[in-house]
């Protein structure tokens, strides 16, 4: 029954998503995903932007993805609650996404919201540690200059508050914000009871609704995609 839904929605997806002629491609894939996916979230707004680094202190902006759907989330490396269950499911879908044609067109980037701790030792360490492929991953902090809270203060403008307890863990929520684009925020998925599956249909929905796009449609997508389904 769920790999008959998976399949259906699968075809429901791509030929909405491949309409060439709609104006918001985008309209479509929100309404079935809503339907479907009881966690996800329309947004349809710009993204807020970032100015981080990552863990050999290159510097990494948003703007530096505008060619790239982009799946972001939250995380500090010693939560002992949600963040590994969190990082773990973003690596399952990562991983589903990496077996198809996207594996070029989609960036996975967490951003850490404890960056005095997170030393790049640490942060080199993370994904390795949850099964996440640099790849098409990154893990971002602040930098040197950035005022103390700073990814914090990203995370509160995506609408996902880290906020500082005794003893030295963090109260959130588990979001992943997926990013179209050019920088639109598209939508979210709450917590961790999210299909991974309708989140990589989501994604590919995303991948599809710039017609053109070189491998958006491959030889061998709905093989790729099908047999995830098994």
């Amino acid at each position: 029954m769920r790999t008959t839904f998976l399949c259906s929605t699968l075809v429901g997806l791509l030929t909405l998503a491949n309409a060439a002629s709609a104006h918001h491609p985008g309209e479509a894939l929100d309404e079935v995903m809503t339907e479907q996916e009881p966690y996800f979230q329309v947004i349809d707004q710009p993204a807020p932007g970032f100015d981080l680094m990552d863990g050999t202190g290159t510097p990494v902006s948003l703007s530096d993805f505008a060619d790239k759907v982009v799946v972001l989330d939250f995380v500090f490396a010693s939560c002992t609650d949600l963040c590994p269950l969190q990082s773990e499911f973003l690596a399952e879908v990562q991983e589903k996404v990496n077996a198809s044609p996207m594996k070029d067109m989609v960036q996975f980037v967490t951003v850490t919201t404890d960056p005095a701790a997170d030393t790049p030792e640490i942060m080199a360490a993370y994904g390795e540690a949850h099964g996440l492929d640099p790849v098409n991953w990154t893990f971002l902090t602040a930098r040197p200059e950035d005022a103390d809270g700073t990814t914090r203060d990203l995370s509160a403008a995506y609408s996902n508050s880290f906020t500082p307890m005794e003893d030295g863990q963090q109260m959130h929520g588990a979001v992943f914000h997926v990013i179209d684009r050019g920088g639109r925020l598209a939508g979210r998925f709450h917590g961790l009871d999210v299909t991974p599956m309708n989140m990589v249909l989501y994604v590919n929905g995303l991948t599809n609704s710039h017609p053109g796009q070189e491998g958006s449609a491959g030889e061998g997508w709905w093989d790729s995609l099908t047999g995830m389904l098994r």
